[in-house]
């Protein structure tokens, strides 16, 4: 037997626990990875839909919870994992942000495959009840007047509410001050009691202080208007028709996860975003479910991406 039959065996017997692997998966438990911290937004959306997958797929999915870095720790662990489906990816915006702000010990367009978007989420800008400004208008002409006095708060350096106040100053052609703050509570807390004027904060956090009074939102940052909220306009029908920012919610699976894994992983997490009761629980959330298919994820990832770059870019976005 020559030298390259041989090796032809032996890579055909390299492949073929993958192979036989790929039939019956799941056939145990998948750990899902979120890379934040447990309690947040993304841990609380992957245990609703993770609760979800594990009745279609006949195997517990178990959230394994690895925070740090924006997400980048929890990303890394997942890229450097076996690519036979039981490691999977539960991510967030930063996934499409990360590579634009860090240098990054993966690439995230060449490292995943991904294979559901599971739900979206509107910003809304809001300012303290006692804030002088009763709509969009007004804030931005008070900004004009007097450049760099007004503050905006985010979570912290990089996050969805940073960027969405530079885009903001961008598209209103305005300069507002950022103050970081090590989450989205405390900020909200500020803006609340009138030490930072303004804040784009997600709906699920943002929502319980506009009903309880301590807030008044002026503008919402999804294409059309928020339920619960239909006398606030978006910001494109604010006079900024290309303004749109969304959190969002995925999965992901390593590089090379065999082609019937990610297809069975992608149709239960539309069936599992789809479900009545899923649906439900989202909404209350303040999210939108999605769930669709591996090459629409990838081009909306792809276009996020793309999308956040040139901001950073623009803006001179940093870390520091």
């Amino acid at each position: 037997m020559n030298k390259t039959l041989l090796r032809g065996i032996a890579a055909i017997s390299t492949c073929l626990p993958l192979l036989a692997g790929a039939s019956d998966w799941p056939a145990r438990p998948v750990r899902m990875v979120v890379p934040y911290a447990a309690g947040g937004g993304a841990d609380n959306t992957a245990r609703i839909v993770g609760q979800r997958l594990s009745a279609l797929l006949g195997q517990p999915v178990l959230i394994d919870n690895k925070p740090g870095a924006g997400g980048v720790i929890g990303a890394d662990n997942v890229a450097k994992a076996p690519a036979d489906g039981y490691t999977v990816l539960y991510d967030a915006s930063a996934f499409g942000v990360n590579g634009a702000l860090r240098k990054l010990p993966y690439d995230p367009a060449k490292d995943f495959i991904p294979v559901s978007l599971v739900a979206t989420a509107p910003q809304i800008l809001v300012v303290g009840a006692g804030a002088p400004y009763q709509n969009l208008a007004e804030l931005i002409a008070a900004a004009k007047k007097a450049p760099r006095k007004l503050t905006y708060a985010s979570a912290g350096a990089g996050t969805g509410s940073h960027l969405a106040a530079e885009m903001f100053n961008d598209q209103a052609r305005i300069e507002t001050v950022h103050v970081p703050y090590k989450g989205g509570a405390p900020a909200l807390t500020d803006v609340m009691g009138g030490q930072v004027d303004l804040y784009f904060g997600n709906a699920a956090s943002t929502l319980p202080s506009l009903t309880g009074g301590k807030l008044r939102a002026l503008a919402v940052t999804s294409r059309k208007r928020v339920q619960g909220l239909d006398a606030v306009p978006t910001l494109r029908e604010s006079g900024m028709p290309d303004y749109e920012v969304l959190e969002w919610n995925g999965v992901f699976l390593p590089k090379n996860t065999p082609a019937d894994i990610v297809a069975k992983l992608a149709k239960a997490t539309r069936e599992a975003v789809a479900d009545p009761v899923v649906r439900e629980r989202l909404l209350k959330a303040g999210l939108e479910p999605v769930g669709n298919t591996p090459e629409e994820f990838a081009s909306f990832v792809k276009a996020e991406s793309t999308r956040w770059q040139a901001v950073v870019k623009a803006r001179n976005i940093t870390l520091d």
